[in-house]
C-alpha cells in the first residue's frame, strides 16, 4: 500500500460509483469528482468516508402520494474491499472499534487514489454502535455527533493504521470532519509527553494551533444554517469522552451560547478557506470577517458526467481530450450535425 499520500481528504458523504450509495446530493458527487480528478492529475491524496452501508433513503410514494423513506442496502464485500486496519475511538466512555473498507479510484493513466470507508458494524462493538456508521445523515444531532467523532478522530487514527504517517495536508470538506483539528492538537500533545517522559497537558491550547493549522484546509458549501452543524455543549461533554478536556482553555471560544459550531472549529483552526462559487466565497467572507474566504467555482470531472456517444465523438476529433480537458475548447470545430446525432443516441438510451 502507498503510504506517501501528502494530502488526506475528509467527507461525510462520496459519490465514488453509482452502485455505492454513500452521497445524497451534490456535496457527494464533487468529492466523488475530486477524487476521479486526483488521480487523473496523480495527486498524491488518500480520502476518508463512512461506510453508509444503509445509504441515505430511498424515496416512494404510496397511494396518497405520501413520501416512505426506505434503507438503501447494498453489497458491500462485493464493491469494497476489506482491509485488516482496525482503530478505536471513546464514546460516552465506550470503546468503539472501527475497521477500514476500501475502494481504489483510478486515473485515465492507471494512478490510484484510495477511498477508505469507515465501518462500526463489529461484534466487538455493542448492538447501538454497531449502527453509527448505518445511514448518511441519519438520526438525531446525538448520532450525527457519533458520526462526526468517527470520521474527524477516527478518520485520523485510522489514518496512522494503514501507514499515513507523513499527511501534510487535511482537507475537510465541510465541518462534518471539523473533530480531525483535535485529534491532530490531541496527537501533538501525546508525542510532547512521550519525548518529555512527563505529563502534558492533553488540550488544545493556542500553542497546539499555531502547529495544526498549516495542515488543515477547510471548503464550505452552504451559507443555510441547516448545512453547518452545531452540537449543545452538554451534549458534547457527555459524547466526546475521548479526551480529558477536549478544548481546554479555548472552550469559550469555540462553543459560544452554549454550541460547539463545527464550521466555526474548522474556519478557525484552519490556514486556506474556500468556498464553491465567486458568489459563494463574498457571502461566507460577510459570515467570517475575521478570516479570508478563498472561492474556487465546482468543477466536474469531464470524462465521468460525458455520455459514450459524445465521448465517442471526442475521441474522434479531440483526441487526449481525457487528459487534458482544456482542449475540449476545439469541440467549436466538430459539426453542428455530429453532435446532434450523437446527443439524439444518448436521449435515445436515456428514455
Amino acid at each position: 500500500m502507498d503510504s506517501k499520500s501528502h494530502i488526506a481528504y475528509f467527507t461525510m458523504e462520496i459519490g465514488v460509483e453509482d452502485g455505492i450509495p454513500t452521497y445524497s446530493g451534490g456535496l457527494g458527487i464533487l468529492a466523488g469528482d475530486m477524487v476521479r480528478s486526483a488521480a487523473d492529475l496523480e495527486v498524491p491524496m488518500v480520502a476518508l468516508t463512512l461506510l453508509h452501508r444503509k445509504g441515505y433513503f430511498r424515496q416512494k410514494l404510496d397511494i396518497s402520494g405520501t413520501q416512505i423513506e426506505e434503507p438503501v442496502l447494498w453489497p458491500v464485500s462485493e464493491m469494497l474491499i476489506e482491509t485488516e486496519a482496525r482503530c478505536s475511538v471513546e464514546i460516552e466512555g465506550r470503546t468503539v472499534y472501527l475497521r477500514a473498507w476500501k475502494r481504489e479510484v483510478k486515473g485515465v493513466n492507471g494512478y490510484v487514489v484510495p477511498v477508505f470507508f469507515l465501518d462500526a458494524a463489529l461484534r466487538e462493538n455493542s448492538e447501538w454502535d454497531r449502527t453509527l456508521t448505518d445511514y448518511l445523515y441519519g438520526g438525531d444531532e446525538h448520532y450525527r455527533l457519533c458520526q462526526e467523532i468517527i470520521l474527524g478522530i477516527g478518520g485520523v487514527r485510522m489514518l496512522r493504521v494503514l501507514g499515513y504517517r507523513e499527511i501534510k495536508r487535511y482537507h475537510m470538506n465541510e465541518g462534518h470532519a471539523a473533530l480531525l483539528t483535535l485529534e491532530l492538537a490531541h496527537e501533538l500533545a501525546r508525542k510532547a509527553w512521550e519525548l518529555a517522559y512527563e505529563p502534558v497537558r492533553q488540550v488544545v491550547t493556542a500553542e497546539l494551533i499555531h502547529l495544526i493549522k498549516p495542515m488543515c484546509v477547510f471548503t464550505t458549501h452552504t451559507p443555510v444554517p441547516a448545512g453547518h452543524d452545531k452540537f449543545p455543549l452538554d451534549l458534547v461533554h457527555r459524547v466526546l469522552t475521548d479526551y480529558h478536556s477536549a478544548f481546554g482553555e479555548r472552550e469559550k471560544e469555540y462553543c459560544p451560547e452554549g454550541m460547539l459550531d463545527l464550521t466555526s472549529l474548522a474556519v478557525d483552526n484552519s490556514h486556506y478557506i474556500n468556498g464553491v462559487a465567486k458568489r459563494h466565497g463574498k457571502v461566507t467572507q460577510r459570515m467570517f470577517q475575521e478570516h479570508k474566504i478563498d472561492f474556487i467555482t465546482n468543477g466536474i470531472h469531464v470524462a465521468t458526467w460525458t455520455s459514450q456517444h459524445v465521448a465517442s465523438l471526442f475521441d474522434q476529433y479531440i483526441p487526449g481530450w481525457r487528459e487534458d480537458n482544456t482542449s475540449l475548447r476545439h469541440a467549436i470545430n466538430i459539426s453542428t450535425q455530429e453532435v446532434w446525432q450523437a446527443h439524439r443516441r444518448a436521449k435515445v438510451e436515456l428514455c
